[in-house]
């Protein structure tokens, strides 16, 4: 009898610091993510104000070559009303 309180006793105390390793472990492994998280979040928050400049910078071009065949459809407009 008494062995076999003095086994579960040492199986409860195993126990109780494998549950305290295990949160333990728990915890990094939160953090870890957490982490991860963090570092994805700013990876693609740096690729998204990448694309933006490109969209902004292409779409500029595209505005200038718009308004430039605008002004060579103006002059032939008045080129063929002077006609």
């Amino acid at each position: 009898m008494r062995k076999a309180l003095l086994g579960l006793a040492f199986i409860a105390t195993l126990m109780t610091s494998c549950k305290k390793e295990t949160k333990d472990e728990v915890k990094e492994a939160t953090e870890a993510v957490g982490d991860e998280m963090k570092e994805t979040i700013d990876s693609a928050k740096v690729k998204a104000d990448a694309a933006m400049d490109s969209t902004k910078v292409k779409a500029g071009e595209t505005l200038e070559k718009g308004a430039k065949k605008m002004e060579e459809a103006a002059e032939k407009l008045k080129k063929s009303g002077e006609k």
